[in-house]
């Protein structure tokens, strides 16, 4: 495990497009289908790591409580699978199932859409507006494994709720921090 930030991509940047294989309906979706009438939130995660093993119940939380008010979830892995199998398809639907996931979990295969995004770690969580234009990439909150801070979403959920009461984003959007995205060789 090599632990890594956020590469903060530029705010303002418009969401990459992507379709990818959904792992537990086993059909293709695409960013146009997730997209939120008020935003759209993009996270990066995986099976195995323990910073996103470490927030998972909480993804579950945030996106329960937020895609009622109009915003789109998506999770994707672009992890190589052959060094890492416990980050496969088949284990990514039984994670998925696990933790009752309410938002399509997609598998990069070519991991061109992580390097779309220019991803860094898992997790990894970009904040799009209804045009689909970066406002928020970072943390989700303090929480790391061990820290002692409780898991809260408190980073992520500002930023949603900024959309929601029409109020500007913070300046200073901190990076996430977790495992390095498993480059193919």
């Amino acid at each position: 495990m090599s632990l890594t930030p956020s590469n903060m991509m530029p705010l303002g940047t418009k969401a990459p497009d992507f379709t990818l294989l959904d792992t537990v309906t086993m059909k293709p979706v695409s960013l146009q289908q997730i997209q939120g009438e008020k935003g759209t939130v993009v996270m990066f995660i995986c099976n195995h790591c323990p910073f996103v093993k470490h927030v998972n119940e909480e993804l579950v939380r945030l996106c329960n409580d937020y895609r009622v008010t109009g915003f789109g979830f998506v999770a994707i892995s672009s992890n190589d699978v052959e060094a890492y199998p416990q980050d496969s398809p088949k284990e990514m639907w039984k994670t998925a199932r696990k933790h009752n996931y309410p938002f399509p979990y997609l598998y990069d295969e070519t991991q061109e859409v992580a390097k779309a995004y220019d991803a860094a770690c898992t997790p990894d969580f970009y904040l799009f507006d209804d045009e689909l234009k970066l406002i928020y990439r970072g943390q989700l909150d303090n929480s790391r494994p061990g820290n002692g801070i409780p898991v809260n979403g408190r980073d992520l959920r500002e930023a949603l709720d900024n959309v929601l009461n029409n109020n500007p984003q913070r300046k200073d959007q901190k990076p996430s921090m977790g495992c390095n995205i498993k480059w193919k060789n």
